[in-house]
């Protein structure tokens, strides 16, 4: 495989990466992913995630983005979270870890989450959580990374290929 590269996507990079963030969620979320949308899902929806929700945050310093890329293809992204209340300034939530579909199994989202836990703990963070819809590849992975379920919320999301509503698991990681 080729090396992949993990970096920090600030707001002044942003706008050179939103092709590739809207891409990467586009794919991923048109392969069956629950990350919060449903189908269909357009190449604007995506855009417009990405502009509205995240570059706002990355705007106001409470969000990280990070970016795996592969030969000058960005590949992959997980952001990491910090916009909580003042007695939780100890923690943060790890959201949207995205791998392109064609990219996956390549060990692109072990990369992404090592440096975002690096990132966590220079920023003197001692507790990450997140959640995955219970049953998805995605669930034991986060295991093989140390983080422990904290428990499964039943019923918590619609599926985005149909009507029906999965479960979630909240796992979380001491750091």
């Amino acid at each position: 495989m080729t090396e992949v590269t993990i970096r920090e996507i600030r707001a002044g990079d942003f706008g050179n990466c939103l092709d590739d963030l809207v891409d990467i969620l586009h794919a991923t979320v048109n392969a069956g992913a629950s990350v919060g949308f449903i189908l269909p899902y357009s190449t604007d929806d995506s855009r417009s995630f990405w502009s509205g929700k995240v570059l706002p945050a990355l705007n106001s310093g409470v969000r990280i983005l990070l970016n795996a890329e592969t030969a000058g293809r960005a590949v992959g992204t997980v952001q990491l979270d910090m916009d909580v209340f003042p007695n939780q300034v100890h923690r943060a939530e790890v959201s949207k870890l995205l791998v392109h579909p064609d990219f996956r199994g390549r060990g692109i989202a072990r990369l992404l989450m090592a440096e975002l836990e690096g990132r966590a703990r220079d920023l003197g963070k001692h507790l990450l959580t997140l959640d995955t819809r219970t049953g998805d590849t995605a669930e034991p992975l986060y295991r093989t990374l140390g983080y422990q379920t904290a428990g499964v919320i039943p019923g918590y999301c619609r599926a985005p290929e149909e009507e029906r509503f999965d479960s979630t698991t909240y796992m979380y990681k001491a750091l």
